[in-house]
């Protein structure tokens, strides 16, 4: 069973570097340690009570089931949709009942059944080469299987989380046969083998290897904070697709209760900030993220990358077809 650094985030390390305070929540992150740490560090200060990070590469559901009723976890955070589910799904969270947090989340971003609960979205868009792609000429998702785009398009892996997660909400919309025809003329659209993360194909696009990409809103943030990057992000403009009759694909951050929870009022304590409006404005802006709580507003930089409708598909919905999204993307052979 880990230890934890109090108020601090270890990496790997789980030693106890200072007597525990008589309150405490324990969390276990998926999220990156500078993201989440400003956060916690103001709410221990306007309550007191210590929050305790470790922060996992991988393994949450695996750990949480060896620990059973002894582990200390409180709350999970993470990313993606998929993940949330799988939490909620192998039985290892709680539903949490609290005015507060159905006030600040809207549905779309909670589970119905009260036991994950979204803090702030991104969307998955298209960038654009501003050379050689007319602003706006790229309206919907079901336009990427137009063969105008044919070896113009680039893309990460078809089985990463965050693709799967827009295949599923495609499935979704039209069904698995239209799903299928659709992934086979995307691939067929491809300029180059599905490789690399979402900053790696905004890059091809700034060396002339495609036109678009598909990729998450934040990642344009985190190309203008690296200096090397720069030039990648200036080389595209972010387009806002949508699916037809609908909107634009969301994903999450999020977190949950844990079934085990040894110290459930803190953890409830805890949530509640974190779902407030003022938490969720800081917390998306550390990521380049949109806050979700009614009347926020996402950072000037978000901001300035447009508005869009986010498709009003409750989340725990796409993630029930994330497996059938998986079989249909290997049938596609997307990825060969």
């Amino acid at each position: 069973m880990p230890n934890f650094h109090v108020t601090t985030l270890a990496l790997c390390a789980f030693a106890i570097a200072t007597p525990l305070a008589a309150k405490e929540v324990n969390v276990y992150s998926y999220r990156e340690p500078a993201l989440i740490k400003p956060l916690m560090d103001g709410f221990t200060e306007k309550t007191g009570i210590a929050v305790n990070v470790a922060f996992l590469k991988k393994g949450m559901i695996e750990r949480l089931r060896a620990e059973g009723k002894r582990s200390p976890a409180d709350l999970v955070f993470t990313t993606d949709i998929s993940r949330l589910h799988n939490v909620v799904s192998a039985g290892l969270t709680q539903p949490v009942i609290d005015a507060s947090l159905t006030e600040n989340i809207p549905a779309a971003y909670r589970d119905p059944e009260n036991q994950w609960f979204g803090l702030t979205t991104r969307a998955r868009i298209i960038y654009a080469s501003k050379e050689r792609v007319t602003k706006g000429e790229v309206t919907s998702y079901e336009e990427l299987a137009d063969p105008k785009w044919q070896g113009r398009i680039c893309t990460r892996s078809g089985t990463h989380s965050y693709m799967l997660a827009l295949t599923a909400a495609y499935l979704h919309h039209h069904g698995e046969a239209q799903t299928l025809t659709w992934l086979k003329a995307v691939k067929a659209n491809l300029a180059r083998k599905p490789q690399g993360n979402d900053r790696a194909q905004v890059k091809a696009i700034w060396a002339g290897e495609c036109d678009i990409s598909i990729g998450n809103t934040y990642y344009m943030g985190k190309m203008l904070a690296d200096p090397e990057q720069q030039a990648w992000a200036g080389s595209v403009s972010i387009e806002f697709p949508v699916f037809e009759g609908a909107g634009t694909h969301v994903n999450v951050s999020g977190m949950a209760m844990t079934k085990s929870a040894p110290n459930r009022d803190e953890a409830l304590a805890l949530m509640t900030y974190l779902a407030s409006p003022a938490a969720q404005e800081i917390y998306s802006s550390d990521n380049y993220e949109y806050p979700i709580a009614p009347g926020t507003q996402a950072d000037p930089l978000v901001q300035s990358w447009g508005s869009f409708k986010a498709d009003p598909v409750n989340l725990t919905t796409i993630a029930k077809l994330r497996s059938e999204a998986l079989r249909l993307t290997e049938l596609a052979n997307f990825d060969g």
